[in-house]
């Protein structure tokens, strides 16, 4: 697996965008820039299970690794769901599983620098290395309003 870093300065108080990241309401608005109608079933507290879905039944199942509030949380992302169904186990999911998604954010000066640091396979590195930019900045505009 490679890693791809992403990186934004908002003119926000960490705060408010980690509020923005994992609030419902602003997670739907700005994870649409992956799949319109996309959404997470969990509590978000460390060690819980994640279900990343689409309205269709299709996504993935995760667990927080690590979550610092306002600082840093990491995601394991453990398999997929299809058709409501979750599977971890598949030679294709293996192919992934264990893989992680960190989100880093710093204060520097009146600003907040969110870091996406994540691990991709050759498969899917091109399609986030054009969605991540979009997702960022739908971050940026839900932040600074």
């Amino acid at each position: 697996m490679e890693k791809l870093v992403f990186s934004i300065s908002i003119n926000a108080t960490p705060e408010k965008v980690w509020n923005i990241l994992w609030t419902d309401a602003t997670y739907r608005k700005w994870t649409s820039a992956f799949m319109e109608g996309s959404y997470a079933v969990t509590d978000w507290k460390e060690g819980s299970k994640v279900l990343f879905l689409d309205g269709r039944g299709m996504g993935m199942v995760s667990r927080i690794a690590v979550n610092r509030p306002n600082e840093y949380m990491s995601i394991e992302h453990l398999g997929e769901v299809k058709d409501g169904v979750e599977d971890t186990t598949s030679d294709r999911v293996k192919a992934w599983a264990g893989a992680h998604e960190n989100y880093t954010l710093k204060k520097i000066n009146d600003q907040t620098e969110l870091t996406i640091d994540m691990d991709i396979t050759k498969e899917f590195k091109e399609m986030f290395a054009q969605i991540w930019p979009k997702a960022l900045a739908n971050v940026k505009q839900l932040s600074e309003q």
